[in-house]
């Protein structure tokens, strides 16, 4: 025999109220407003939800009534695969992520690029304000993101007028880097650097303000751009300068990754050693440069993610756009020291 069943009608919070004998608010607290019950008020109102099937208050209709979402979208410059893979991306959305959890906010990751010519995922977004890290200043989706009336942090780049920022003086760190080449005795420098941006940009400057005064004309200076931030790419660039007359006795990159291409490739020629007759700098500081003994200038990664995040979340105390410029600090390594006396000679016949 087949028995006809009832079905269950889900719980509300006015019959877990009735349940517990209460009224519709210190259930509401039970989830929202935890400090205002005592414990042993809240552990009853979430065991009797748990039995009665109740899943918590409704987020949909929550951030109609307040208003809020609860959550900070981050825009990507890139997929998002990128914030997993780019070691400075991970380091970053470490630190947003601590100070989100830290105002008990969740996190939306939006992704940018070059791929993304609609701002549909920004005008979509279910966020109480944007944190941007490091995008093109045409990019659509910053468009998109500044057309909403939320608050703004940007990370990097762009500058805009009126918003909130995070970053490091990336010209005065390439200076020191460009310092410490030229006071090592390098005068054949080459640069590896992306595609033109406003940071990449002023890196550039940045070596050039410290290269001119010490006699390196940047006219001298031959400069390769990679398309992406890859240790392949970076691999790609250096054989580019490698190639190149007069061959370099240093060469200065514009981030870690294409550095570490610069070594890989350099491993793969057997009359060449680093830094005896090549010195490679980079520009980071990311895990895998430090534990190569990469000379580089380290960013604190971590700390603007969350220097970021309490920003956008302390938007309300604000008078007006706020700056904030990280310290930077050069990390000399083992992949730096002084030219030999044939400045760059060992490249003849390869």
């Amino acid at each position: 025999m087949v028995r006809s069943l009832k079905a269950r009608r889900p719980a509300t919070l006015a019959s877990l109220a009735a349940e517990l004998g209460v009224s519709r608010t210190p259930v509401s607290n039970a989830y929202n407003r935890p400090d205002q019950l005592s414990a042993e008020l809240r552990r009853r109102v979430l065991d009797t939800a748990q039995r009665l099937g109740y899943p918590g208050p409704d987020p949909v209709a929550r951030s109609l009534r307040t208003r809020q979402a609860g959550a900070v979208g981050l825009l990507l410059t890139e997929s998002l695969a990128f914030a997993f893979e780019d070691p400075a991306a991970r380091g970053f959305l470490e630190g947003l992520a601590q100070a989100c959890q830290e105002a008990g906010r969740g996190l939306l990751l939006v992704p940018g690029g070059a791929d993304v010519t609609e701002p549909a995922a920004v005008h979509r977004a279910a966020v109480d304000g944007f944190v941007v890290y490091s995008v093109p200043d045409d990019d659509p989706q910053l468009a998109a993101v500044l057309g909403r009336p939320v608050p703004t942090v940007v990370c990097d780049q762009p500058s805009v007028p009126g918003v909130d920022r995070v970053g490091i003086d990336d010209r005065g760190a390439a200076g020191t880097l460009g310092r410490h080449v030229v006071e090592l005795g390098h005068r054949r420098i080459a640069v590896l650097t992306l595609r033109s941006s406003e940071v990449q940009r002023e890196r550039l400057a940045g070596l050039r303000e410290a290269l001119e005064p010490a006699g390196v004309p940047w006219s001298a200076v031959a400069v390769a751009q990679c398309r992406e931030n890859s240790v392949e790419a970076g691999g790609a660039g250096a054989r580019e300068l490698l190639e190149r007359n007069p061959t370099p006795t240093a060469i200065v990159c514009l981030t870690d990754l294409l550095a570490l291409g610069v070594l890989a490739e350099v491993e793969r020629r057997p009359n060449v050693r680093v830094p005896e007759d090549l010195t490679v700098t980079g520009f980071d500081g990311i895990p895998d440069a430090e534990r190569l003994g990469l000379t580089t200038v380290r960013q604190p990664f971590v700390e603007k993610g969350r220097m970021a995040g309490r920003l956008l979340l302390s938007n309300g105390d604000a008078g007006g756009p706020r700056t904030v410029v990280l310290t930077t600090e050069l990390r000399p390594g083992r992949t730096s020291a002084a030219p030999r006396a044939t400045d760059g000679e060992w490249f003849s016949g390869l």
